[in-house]
């Protein structure tokens, strides 16, 4: 886990987070830049924020998820392990499993309330160890709660990804995908709908990664001070939690004093963030003329020939 957070750190420093080059930001020629919307105009749908551990979706799409909580969306959160190999707040050194898993349970029930998401399943498996599972288990699980939920929308990484490294990343990736139609197919698991549950397919994907294919960026700047929060709440593991106020006292016992973290500890933990963590997300924004954005791989439903030609060529019986 040290060397998860080292690793970070090293990226923090050198301006870049989790790997990306200033290159990999646009990846695709077309690529749709998603503005925020007036009012609710996704009341009624719902989505599943979709994560292995406790610290992707805050990195990766929390602005996204805000935004589309804000314009009416449902929301829920889904970790797919329990990250016993994470750490656990406040030791600063290795803990128990145990306190690793009960630290960061609580990191995940915080990052859900910061970003207005309703309900929080842990599937608890154990972290790192998602490529020795039965999948058809997981996709199992993810079936049975995208048909609960109804679950219109998922964020997740994505399973076609480059240069990924963490199994948790690209199997459940690869689950979240074959879930999202399969949970739509009767054949599939029909004792779920024998206990009441209905046939649902998922019709729209955010997926995240180190590197993605982007096909659409989304501006987050009016909830980026939510995404803010939902680093801040990672205080386990991942790049954010409290290191601004961590390296305000270590500078302090040396004498000395960084401008941008003055204030209490929690401006200056909200001011290392903005910084640092958000960097890419700035950058990118710069891009494309907005002040903060994210990336994705998104995929969607399109109209069949069929229903688009009844569309334009329906007549009335006369």
């Amino acid at each position: 886990m040290h060397s998860r957070r080292k690793f970070f750190e090293q990226i923090v420093t050198a301006g870049v987070l989790l790997g990306l080059k200033e290159a990999s930001l646009v990846a695709a020629e077309d690529i749709y830049l998603e503005r925020s919307l007036s009012g609710k105009p996704h009341a009624g749908k719902v989505l599943a924020a979709i994560q292995p551990h406790s610290d992707d979706v805050p990195l990766l799409s929390a602005g996204t998820v805000a935004k589309l909580i804000q314009e009416g969306y449902t929301g829920h959160l889904i970790r797919a392990t329990n990250d016993d190999m994470g750490d656990a707040p406040g030791l600063g050194t290795p803990g128990s499993v145990g306190q690793h898993v009960l630290g960061n349970e609580k990191d995940n029930a915080d990052v859900a309330r910061a970003l207005g998401l309703n309900r929080v399943f842990d599937l608890n498996y154990s972290n790192h160890r998602l490529s020795g599972i039965q999948q058809t288990e997981l996709q199992c699980r993810l079936i049975f709660l995208f048909r609960l939920l109804k679950v219109d929308t998922v964020f997740c990484y994505d399973p076609w990804a480059h240069d990924e490294e963490n199994p948790d990343h690209y199997v459940l990736g690869h689950c979240v995908e074959a879930a999202c139609w399969m949970a739509g197919r009767p054949h599939d698991y029909p004792e779920q709908l024998a206990a009441g549950l209905q046939v649902h397919t998922v019709r729209e994907k955010y997926y995240y990664a180190r590197r993605p294919e982007i096909t659409r960026v989304v501006d987050i700047s009016g909830t980026v001070d939510k995404k803010v929060e939902a680093n801040r709440m990672n205080r386990a593991k991942g790049p954010a939690g409290q290191k601004g106020s961590e390296l305000k006292m270590d500078l302090a016992k040396r004498g000395q004093r960084l401008p941008l973290l003055d204030g209490d500890n929690l401006a200056a933990d909200r001011a290392y963030i903005k910084e640092f963590i958000l960097h890419r997300d700035r950058e990118l924004g710069k891009k494309y003329g907005v002040e903060y954005a994210e990336a994705f791989h998104y995929i969607g439903t399109q109209p069949s020939r069929l229903d688009e030609y009844l569309r334009q060529n329906l007549v009335p019986i006369r």
